[in-house]
């Protein structure tokens, strides 16, 4: 029965990507291939000069700690479960373990290599940089792996807690843990940070064991694979019409208020849907981190050519992640509950697009004002580019809609 569960899972994971698969020539059709190319030349070509030329006082293990961090901590796991497994697979519940290892096993292995490949880009950074304390290469590899193999099995038993505010003070701990544990290596001799990493790591490992557990935490995967699987078809809506899968609901209180002075009457219908949606969707949450990042580019670029270049890159990336918006709702019978009028689809969400997108440019633009230089003219020429550039993307996101609809 096991050997039955585990090609359960292959046949699940294979369907899923093969209705992923044939979007891809789409994607590179859509000039991203080619666009990341020339950003991967030009990142290369101002990596290399800033690290022959790294400013004094830079605090090069604090910039470690922030991109190495996040990527150390997160831990995500595919199990292509499904709603309907509650039922059929509830009796083969002391089997699962052969469905759910390579889940956790491909959780780890793909975050990890994404965290080696930004470990050998920061590596120049660090051997060049002005810390009392260095470590070797090796023994970082060996550390990151420790930490992640740490955050994987602590993020999979905050799956298993059955208590929702349990499992966010649980997540809060585990970043808290990883991050700290990370600082002590970057910053404390070898011997140090290693005696502290055994001394946190059982205390940690102890700390998991209290709290309530399901064996099997059925519902928590079949929403962490909903929410997975709904990531992937957002990524590839950006480039080509892809059928809408369930998005994970965010509950952000602090946002409920926005959105409730649109007029209640037929002509903002799809208005207040559409802004309801996006203030609990993940992608506002996206648009935030997104917009957070890009002003601290922007401002440690400040005003040169080089920060007017990231700001635009930010403002073009920002609108391409807005055009999911299109997507949101569009196999939905929202029309047999909501008194839509017809055309207000495409109106109001490139309505909303642009308004956010407005926000972004201004907001990323202000960091380019205490940033290093003092030129007037990459000053407010970057910020007159990105109005142009918000005012084309809004144009073509109108044109190239209408047209499809037409189609």
């Amino acid at each position: 029965m096991a050997m039955k569960l585990g090609e359960l899972r292959s046949r699940r994971k294979s369907s899923f990507w093969s209705k992923v698969l044939p979007f891809l020539p789409y994607v590179f059709q859509s000039g991203v291939a080619v666009l990341f190319l020339l950003l991967l030349i030009a990142f290369s070509a101002w990596y290399t000069s800033f690290l022959q030329n790294i400013p004094p006082g830079l605090p090069v293990l604090w910039i470690m700690l922030v991109l190495l961090g996040p990527l150390t901590v997160y831990s995500g796991f595919r199990t292509y479960m499904q709603p309907a497994d509650v039922v059929f697979l509830l009796p083969q519940e002391t089997g699962m373990k052969e469905y759910l290892r390579p889940a956790q096993r491909s959780g780890i292995i793909y975050k990890l290599i994404g965290l080696y490949i930004l470990l050998i880009i920061l590596w120049p950074l660090y051997i060049r940089s002005g810390a009392e304390v260095r470590h070797p290469f090796w023994l970082f590899l060996v550390i990151l792996l420790l930490l992640k193999l740490l955050s994987a099995y602590g993020a999979w038993q905050e799956l298993r807690i059955s208590t929702s505010r349990a499992r966010a003070g649980y997540r809060l701990l585990r970043w808290c843990f990883i991050l700290l544990l990370l600082a002590a290596w970057l910053w404390q001799p070898a011997w140090k940070s290693a005696l502290f990493t055994l001394l946190l790591g059982i205390n940690y490992l102890l700390a998991l064991r209290f709290p309530m557990k399901h064996n099997v935490p059925w519902e928590n995967l079949i929403a962490a694979e909903k929410s997975g699987a709904a990531r992937v078809m957002m990524i590839l809506g950006w480039f080509v019409d892809v059928p809408a899968e369930g998005q994970k609901v965010v509950r952000r209180r602090w946002l409920s208020g926005v959105g409730n002075r649109i007029a209640w009457n037929r002509a903002g219908a799809y208005r207040f849907l559409l802004t309801k949606t996006f203030i609990r969707s993940e992608l506002l949450g996206i648009i935030i981190r997104l917009t957070l990042l890009g002003m601290i580019v922007v401002g440690w670029n400040g005003k040169t050519w080089m920060g007017a270049a990231v700001y635009l890159f930010f403002v073009f990336l920002a609108g391409t992640q807005l055009t999911v918006l299109r997507h949101v709702h569009s196999d939905t019978p929202a029309d047999s509950y909501y008194p839509i009028p017809a055309g207000s689809r495409q109106r109001e969400t490139v309505a909303l697009a642009f308004r956010v997108l407005l926000g972004i440019v201004l907001l990323v633009w202000l960091p380019m004002l205490f940033g290093p230089g003092n030129s007037a003219l990459f000053l407010f020429g970057s910020l007159a580019a990105g109005l142009v550039l918000a005012f084309g993307l809004r144009s073509s996101w109108t044109r190239k809609w209408r047209e499809e609809e037409e189609e």
